[in-house]
C-alpha cells in the first residue's frame, strides 16, 4: 500500500470474472434456484434485512446486479431468522465472502420510534409485518454468518454500517459503542457509496486476497495493530486530545547583530547550498506528504467517557470528509486500532449510467407472492436521478454515507428508465412520482472549480449562505423535466423527494416549471424551524428564505390558475431550541394558518452533528475546546412532549399542556378566545392541568444527537448500495 488517493479505477474497465454468465431473472435466494441457474455454489452470498425487491432503488438488488454484471454468481439471503445460524446455511458457503447489510435503512430507526418506542410496522417487510429483522441487524448477521462456517470472510456495508464506522453514541442505549467492525467480527467494513470499492474487492478476492488482506481501498475501514502504517514514508498526526495553550519559547531575532570580533560561522559537515523551490513544487511535496498521513482521534475509551473528546473527534472526522483531501483516521479501540481510509471516489456519470442501466427486474421476489411491501408501492414509479447532498444539515445522515458531491446520471439514463417502467412495470397508469434523489434539486450542481472543490473543506456549501463558486443554474433540471413528461405514455411526472429551497429561489424558473407541471396539489417543504437558536444549530438558512420561497410558489400557482399548497415540515426539541423558540414557532405556524398533521422530534442517529450536540452539550461546528459552547439539549420526556405540543397547537389534547406551560413563561396573554390568542381558554368542565414538568422542566436540561426520522419511517429513494 504505497497511496491511497491513487486515481479512481472506472467500475466497468475490470475483466469480466466469467464472461459466460449471463444476468438470471432474479438473484436466486434458494438452492432450487441456484440448480434452475446450473451453479452449485455462489461467489457472493448477500444478506440483507429488508425484503428483496430487484430495483435499482433497493441496495442489495443494486449491488447484486452490479457484481452479476461483473461475473460473479450472486445470492441473496432475505430477512433470515437470526435465532440461529441455520438460515444463514441455506445457499451454502460463499466461494469468496458474505457481504452483509440491515438494510436501507437503519435498522434502529426502522424498529423504533424518536421516543424509543417499538414499531408496529416495517416498510421494507411483505404485509409490513414488524420483527423480521433484530436490533442492530447488520452486525447480528454478521455474527451468524461466521458461526455458520467458520473462517468465513464477510464484508459488511450500508447505512448501519456506515454510520457506525468508528465510536458513536447511540441513542437507544444511551451510551458510546465501539465501531461496527468490533461487534459484527466483520474482516471489513464499506461505507459510504460502495460500487467502485466493491467492485475492486470483489475481483481482488477473486485472485486470491483474502478480506483481511485488502487495506489499500478506499471508502474501507478494517481493524489494525496499534499504530500500524501501510508503509515506512507514512506518518501519524496525534489530533487526540483537544489544543490546550502552553509555554511559547522565545523566537531568535532575525535581525540581531553578531558582537563585534565574533567568530565568522562555519557551515556543518555534510552541509548544502540552499535551493529555492516553487510554491507549485511545495503545494505538490505537501499534497503528497498528507495523502500519506493519518489522523489519530481520541480512542474509544476517551471518547466514551470525554464528551469534549468525543466532540472534537466528531468535528475531525467530518472534517476530513471531502474525497479530494481527506486523509485517512485511526481509532484506538482496547489494544488495536480502527483504520478508516478517505472516502471513495464520487461515480462518474458514466458509471451512475452504467450501474442503474443493468437488467433489475424491476419487482419483488417471486417468492413473495402477492404480498404489499409498502416501500415497492412508494418507489416502483420513481428515478433516482442523483446521490449526493451539500447541504450539511446537522440532524441529517445523507451527507456522512453518501458525501457532499453530487453524482448525477445523464438525461439519456434517466429517460430511458421511464420508458423501462413504462413498458415494464405492472400497475403504471402514466404518473411518473418522483425524479429525484436526497434532495430533488442538486441535479448537476457542483462547485464551479475543480481545484476549490478538492480543497474545500466547508461542512455546508449552502451555510451560512450560498458558497460564491457553487454553481446553482437550474437549467439541466429544467430540461430534463420538460423532455420527460413529453415521453409517450407518461401522462404526468410529479416530484416527491424534498426540495432545497435556498437554492431554488436562485432559479424561479425552476420554481415556476415545477409549480406549473410538476405539483399535485401539495408540496412538502422543510424550513425546520423559525428561529436563530435552533436554526443554527441545523445548518439551515433563516425562515425569511422560506416566506422567499412560499411567496414564488403561490405566484406561480396563481398565475397556472391551480390551488396548492405547502406541506411544511418542522423539528421539535432539536439542540439548541429553547420553550421560547418552540413557543415563537407556533405563533409563526398561527399568523400562517399552518396546522401541521404529521410532526417529529429530533432523534439522534449515529455519527451526526447535530448527535453529538445532543450527547455532549458542545457545538462541533466550531472548534471545539474545554471552553467552547455550550448547547441546550432537551432530555426530558415530559419537555420534548410540549416541543412537540407546540407544534400541533390547533389540537385540543395539548391544550392543557400548553396552558401550563404558557403560563410558566408568563405568557397568560396567549390563552384565549380572540383571533390573537395561541389556545383557547378552558371551557366549564375541560380538563384544565397537564402533567407536571417535574423539577427538570423549569431548567434547562443537562446534555446530553442526530438524523432526520419522520413519525414513520419512508423508503430512501437515493441511498446508494446497502
Amino acid at each position: 500500500m504505497t497511496n491511497v488517493l491513487a486515481p479512481a479505477k472506472p467500475i466497468f474497465s475490470y475483466p469480466i470474472n466469467s464472461p459466460a454468465s449471463r444476468p438470471a431473472p432474479f438473484l436466486p435466494m434458494s438452492r432450487a434456484e441456484m440448480a434452475q441457474l446450473g451453479w452449485d455454489v455462489c461467489d457472493i452470498i448477500l444478506v440483507t434485512g429488508d425484503a428483496y425487491i430487484d430495483h435499482p432503488s433497493f441496495g442489495m438488488a443494486l449491488v447484486g446486479r452490479l457484481l452479476e454484471a461483473q461475473g460473479f454468481r450472486v445470492g441473496i439471503i432475505s430477512q433470515p431468522d437470526w435465532q440461529s445460524a441455520e438460515a444463514f446455511r441455506s445457499l451454502g458457503k460463499p466461494r469468496l465472502f458474505f457481504g452483509v447489510t440491515a438494510g436501507n435503512m437503519d435498522s434502529m430507526i426502522n424498529r423504533y420510534t424518536a421516543d424509543r418506542k417499538p414499531r408496529s410496522d416495517d416498510a421494507y417487510t411483505p404485509h409490513a409485518a414488524s420483527g423480521k429483522r433484530p436490533d442492530r441487524a447488520c452486525m447480528v448477521y454478521a455474527q451468524r454468518c461466521k458461526e455458520a462456517f467458520p473462517g468465513v470472510d464477510v464484508m459488511i456495508g450500508g447505512i448501519e454500517a456506515s454510520l457506525r464506522r468508528i465510536a458513536q453514541y447511540d441513542y437507544w442505549s444511551d451510551k458510546v459503542r465501539q465501531s461496527a467492525l468490533i461487534y459484527s467480527k466483520a474482516d471489513l467494513l464499506l461505507f459510504g457509496n460502495a460500487e467502485r470499492a466493491l467492485v475492486e474487492i470483489a475481483h481482488r478476492a477473486a485472485a486470491g486476497e483474502r478480506l483481511s488482506q485488502i487495506r489499500d481501498v478506499r471508502g474501507t475501514a478494517f481493524m489494525a495493530p496499534h499504530q500500524w502504517l501501510p508503509d515506512d514514508d507514512w506518518c501519524e498526526m496525534d489530533s487526540s486530545t483537544v489544543d490546550m495553550p502552553g509555554k511559547v519559547d522565545p523566537h531568535p531575532d532575525p535581525y540581531a547583530m553578531e558582537p563585534a570580533g565574533a567568530a565568522p560561522v562555519t557551515a556543518p559537515a555534510g552541509a548544502q547550498t540552499v535551493r529555492i523551490v516553487s510554491r507549485d513544487e511545495r503545494l505538490a511535496a505537501r499534497k503528497a506528504q498528507r495523502a500519506r498521513t493519518v489522523i489519530r482521534i481520541p480512542s474509544y475509551e476517551a471518547v466514551a467517557h470525554d464528551p469534549v473528546l468525543y466532540a472534537h473527534a466528531s468535528r475531525t472526522l467530518h472534517l476530513e470528509s471531502n474525497p479530494g483531501n481527506a486523509r485517512a483516521l485511526v481509532q484506538l479501540h482496547g489494544e488495536r486500532d480502527v483504520w478508516l481510509n478517505p472516502p471513495p471516489i464520487p461515480l462518474t456519470t458514466a458509471e451512475m449510467d452504467y450501474v442503474y442501466g443493468l437488467q433489475y427486474a424491476r419487482n419483488p421476489h417471486p417468492s413473495y407472492g402477492d404480498a404489499r411491501i409498502p416501500a415497492w408501492d412508494m418507489i416502483k414509479f420513481s428515478i433516482n436521478i442523483m446521490r449526493g447532498c451539500f447541504g450539511g444539515c446537522t440532524f441529517c445522515s445523507i451527507t456522512e454515507h453518501e458525501g457532499r458531491i453530487i453524482q448525477s446520471r445523464s438525461e439519456e439514463s434517466i429517460l430511458h428508465e421511464i420508458e423501462e417502467i413504462r413498458d415494464k412495470t405492472k400497475g403504471f397508469t402514466g404518473h411518473i412520482t418522483d425524479l429525484g434523489g436526497p434532495t430533488a434539486n442538486m441535479y448537476r450542481l457542483a462547485c464551479k472549480d475543480p481545484k476549490i472543490e478538492s480543497s474545500c473543506r466547508r461542512l455546508s456549501c449552502v451555510y451560512p449562505g450560498i458558497c460564491e463558486n457553487l454553481n446553482t443554474d437550474h437549467a439541466p433540471l429544467i430540461q430534463l423535466y420538460r423532455k420527460a413528461r413529453t415521453l409517450p405514455g407518461v401522462k404526468k411526472v410529479t416530484i416527491g423527494s424534498g426540495l432545497r429551497y435556498d437554492l431554488a429561489v436562485e432559479s424561479p424558473e425552476y420554481i415556476k416549471e415545477l409549480v406549473t407541471h410538476h405539483v399535485s396539489g401539495y408540496l412538502k417543504i422543510a424550513p425546520e424551524h423559525t428561529e436563530e437558536g435552533p436554526l443554527s444549530k441545523m445548518m439551515k438558512p433563516g425562515i425569511g428564505t422560506f416566506e422567499r420561497f412560499k411567496a414564488l410558489f403561490e405566484r406561480f400557482s396563481a398565475q397556472a390558475g391551480k390551488k396548492q399548497y405547502l406541506i411544511p415540515y418542522f423539528i421539535a426539541a432539536h439542540p439548541g431550541t429553547s420553550d421560547e423558540d418552540m413557543l415563537n414557532l407556533a405563533l409563526w405556524l398561527k399568523r400562517n394558518n399552518f396546522k401541521p398533521d404529521q410532526v417529529q422530534s429530533f432523534t439522534p442517529t449515529p455519527m451526526a452533528l447535530a448527535t453529538t450536540m445532543w450527547h455532549t452539550g458542545r457545538n462541533p461546528l466550531r472548534k471545539v475546546a474545554r471552553s467552547s459552547e455550550k448547547v441546550e439539549v432537551i432530555r426530558d420526556g415530559q419537555r420534548r412532549k410540549l416541543h412537540k405540543a407546540f407544534l400541533r397547537y390547533h389540537d385540543p389534547e395539548n391544550w392543557p399542556l400548553l396552558r401550563e406551560a404558557l403560563i410558566r413563561m408568563g405568557r397568560r396573554d396567549l390563552i384565549g378566545n380572540a383571533p390573537h390568542h395561541l389556545i383557547p381558554a378552558p371551557r366549564i368542565g375541560e380538563r384544565q392541568h397537564a402533567p407536571s414538568y417535574g423539577k427538570s422542566s423549569a431548567s434547562r436540561t443537562k446534555p446530553g444527537t442526530a438524523g432526520r426520522n419522520r413519525p414513520q419511517p419512508q423508503p430512501l429513494k437515493s441511498r446508494g448500495p446497502r
